[in-house]
């Protein structure tokens, strides 16, 4: 019992001084050279670190109760602790990777990664357009990463960092909510199927940016349940608590196709890897049978207002009031579309070493070990 306790207390004790050291180590070519393999993140809300904190933006989450039970004060992580991206860095025994806006990031701090997902992004640009931080937007900024490893390492040794790295994702989900919530030209001008290949091209197209950097080895969730996250579950009036069929038909479409293009990729690539995790299954699972996984409850939110605590008040947003659960460990949600840390620990474990059939071909553990 003492020996179980023990190990996840150095493992984050270690967490804890790598972050300490990969801000505070010298500038030099010697202190830039690292053997761990480093963690590159893109994507939304599942993966935002605190990006959002530094545009001008009403999507933020840097205030209570947000933060609350792994931090103890608001990171701009859209949940009450930590993210998968997180756990991920944890595993792979590297530190909390920063976001890339936040002031103060070193040199030193490129060689274990850089987190650039903005909360709201999608993988197109209509997507809430001038309030995030798109995906296109977000491999501008690592190219500015890339140029910045160049010339500090030289060539070579910033394509090996490149090369070694794992390339995390999670976008669309945005994308598909935003026509339900907004105009959107593109949508109302195509059919559904195009509308979904439309993103799932931007979505490649940056793939292939990242592939010709370097980049090998890339981490993807396909698209979660959120046809029954709790707005969803508002949105017919007409049958409060009953997934939303337009969202399911979104999501069941981008969740078809998408494995498809990653295999093209994998073909047309050569030496692209990568892990797909069925978030879908894994989330409607715990959504449908919260008990099976430790929760009380798994179609409402923790903090919130509203039927399930399915409007997005948490924290006072909007100046509106809002409603606070007592025990965030009995919850799957956080606040209205967002998971609890306790849910996304459940998840990561699956990313980084779930079964072929749960995240495959390679899980996370594989891809950081491929050389």
């Amino acid at each position: 019992m003492e020996r179980s306790r023990l190990f996840p207390t150095i493992l984050f004790l270690f967490t804890i001084i790598l972050s300490i050291n990969s801000i505070n180590c010298t500038e030099n070519d010697n202190d830039l050279v690292t053997d761990q393999a480093a963690l590159f993140v893109f994507g939304d809300s599942l993966f935002d670190a605190g990006n959002n904190n530094y545009i001008n933006t009403t999507t933020r989450s840097n205030f209570f109760p947000y933060g609350q039970t792994f931090f103890k004060f608001p990171t701009g992580r859209v949940s009450d602790g930590r993210l998968i991206t997180d756990f991920i860095a944890e595993k792979a025994w590297l530190p909390l990777i920063p976001p890339n806006l936040q002031p103060g990031n070193s040199n030193s701090q490129l060689t274990y990664g850089l987190n650039f997902a903005s909360a709201g992004a999608g993988a197109l640009v209509e997507t809430f357009p001038g309030t995030v931080i798109d995906l296109g937007t977000q491999l501008n900024s690592f190219k500015n990463v890339e140029r910045s490893l160049r010339s500090a390492l030289g060539d070579a040794e910033a394509k090996k960092i490149l090369s070694r790295a794992v390339y995390m994702f999670s976008i669309g989900s945005n994308d598909l909510f935003f026509p339900l919530v907004a105009n959107s030209s593109l949508f109302q001008s195509n059919t559904k199927e195009r509308f979904v290949d439309f993103v799932i091209g931007n979505t490649t197209s940056v793939l292939e940016e990242v592939y010709k950097m370097g980049g090998r080895k890339f981490g993807f969730l396909n698209m979660g349940a959120y046809e029954c996250a709790p707005p969803s579950l508002l949105l017919d009036p007409a049958n409060i608590g009953s997934c939303s069929k337009p969202v399911a038909e979104l999501i069941n479409l981008h969740n078809k196709r998408f494995p498809d293009a990653l295999n093209q990729l994998q073909r047309k690539l050569s030496g692209f890897r990568y892990a797909l995790h069925d978030y879908h299954t894994s989330l409607l699972d715990r959504i449908n049978n919260p008990s099976k996984y430790g929760f009380k409850v798994g179609q409402m939110g923790c903090c919130g207002s509203g039927p399930f605590r399915g409007i997005n008040t948490c924290g006072g947003r909007m100046g509106q009031s809002y409603e606070l659960c007592e025990n965030v460990n009995d919850y799957l949600f956080f606040d209205s579309s967002h998971l609890t840390e306790k849910a996304h620990q459940q998840v990561a474990e699956l990313v980084w070493s779930g079964p072929p059939n749960v995240t495959g071909p390679y899980n996370l553990k594989a891809l950081f070990e491929l050389n």
